[in-house]
């Protein structure tokens, strides 16, 4: 199956920052610098879901987020993708396989928040995924502690990478994972949509 992807060239580590991106908005554009940055990635693919299972409402339709995204992203090594809709996939463990088989000279990473570990052990076939790609934490608002003690750190404290060590995470076999602390701007999509400044 063939399927629509930014380009890369071969061995390119390459970041994933899925999300519902309902809306996007200026922190998602600041966690990727800093990735780009951090963990030493050639790009970050941000992968807009169809919707996310942990979720009981759905977000507005895909092509508006899609839209939204490509208005926002102003970076040349940041791209926008609907992959998960193209190849039906519905959880991170679906999409990364499907991913890595499709592109399969690429080295991905999979970034997320610290607020996203902090709940990681909850997410289908986590433990997969962390086998599957190594995993770059980016320090959010008030989730440092709860991240850092949760369930998927205890249990993976053995492959975590040292801070100074975070921009050779996209050389590591998983499972590997590294957090780091950035700069964060305490901005969420759940706020905006409660502002009333995105509706479906």
């Amino acid at each position: 199956m063939t399927f629509d992807l930014p380009y890369h060239s071969p061995n390119q580590r390459i970041g994933l920052l899925g999300g519902s991106y309902d809306p996007p908005h200026a922190g998602h554009v600041h966690i990727s610098r800093e990735a780009l940055k951090r963990f030493g990635l050639d790009q970050v693919w941000w992968l807009v879901s169809p919707g996310n299972p942990l979720k009981k409402h759905g977000p507005a339709p895909l092509v508006k987020r899609m839209a939204a995204c490509r208005t926002l992203v102003r970076h040349p090594r940041i791209h926008v993708s609907d992959f998960e809709a193209q190849a039906g996939t519905r959880y991170t463990a679906q999409t990364l396989a499907a991913l890595q088989k499709a592109r399969p000279a690429a080295q991905f990473v999979w970034l997320m928040g610290a607020d996203n570990l902090a709940q990681f052990d909850q997410w289908q076939d986590w433990r997969q995924i962390m086998k599957c790609v190594p995993i770059g934490v980016l320090a959010r608002p008030g989730q440092r502690i709860s991240a850092r003690m949760s369930k998927a750190a205890r249990m993976y404290d053995f492959a975590r990478l040292d801070m100074r060590d975070s921009r050779v995470l996209g050389h590591q076999q998983p499972p590997a994972w590294c957090f780091v602390n950035v700069p964060m701007m305490d901005i969420s999509s759940t706020h905006l949509r409660q502002k009333g400044a995105w509706t479906q």
